[in-house]
């Protein structure tokens, strides 16, 4: 998994990016929260990072903040690494956004756990937001006109599954969400429009012609 190491003391961080390396993990480093923002504000963002509270400039609370105001299908898994122990400032941490934390200096038993859980996670979220792409184009397929559909071939009307007669436009707007603007199609309008205009045309100019002057009224 790609973790992603936000540390401003080097010791430390050396010590952090050795471990997970150790453990199969692809590690990102970084020296300040800035930096770390950076990298998570991106698309191809580590899925976890493990995030040191006191860093100069932005510190691990508003790292955390940021990133769960960012918008994504599956959110990084937040790790709080602390020298603060007491219940309040794991709280503060907490609500920030952090999913868990760890004490400083860290047991390595106690962060490979702690690691294994957000990776465990993570895992989920992708399971479940792959599940919700694929529950979306199924449904997508359910909306979509499948199979025959006995259609008259006079007035074009079809016949829906309670076997009554209905046009087509009705019917589709029934089962899929497609809207439908009538305008005439070329061919119409000289087959059937023109005609019918041609003829009222005719109509009113013979009517003009007999219809009595006013002197013979």
């Amino acid at each position: 998994m790609k973790i992603l190491i936000a540390e401003d003391d080097e010791v430390s961080r050396r010590i952090l990016q050795l471990t997970l390396t150790a453990w199969g993990h692809e590690v990102i480093t970084t020296r300040d929260g800035a930096e770390a923002w950076a990298i998570l504000a991106r698309e191809d963002a580590p899925s976890l990072a493990i995030l040191d509270w006191m860093m100069p400039g932005m510190d691990g609370l508003e790292v955390c903040r940021r990133v769960r105001q960012k918008q994504t299908a599956v959110p990084t898994y937040l790790i709080l690494l602390t020298a603060k122990g007491g219940k309040t400032d794991i709280v503060q941490g907490l609500n920030a956004g952090a999913n868990d934390y760890v004490i400083k200096p860290f047991d390595r038993d106690e962060l490979r756990a702690r690691v294994q859980v957000g990776a465990n996670v993570v895992e989920l979220q992708q399971s479940l937001a792959e599940r919700v792409l694929e529950l979306e184009a199924a449904l997508m397929q359910v909306k979509q006109l499948q199979g025959i559909l006995p259609i008259c071939s006079y007035c074009k009307n079809v016949r829906n599954d309670q076997n009554y007669w209905q046009q087509v436009e009705s019917y589709v707007s029934e089962h899929t969400e497609a809207k439908f603007s009538h305008s005439i199609c070329p061919n119409c309008y000289e087959a059937v429009v023109k005609p019918q205009l041609e003829q009222r045309r005719s109509e009113s100019a013979v009517a003009a012609l007999i219809r009595p002057s006013d002197g013979e009224r």
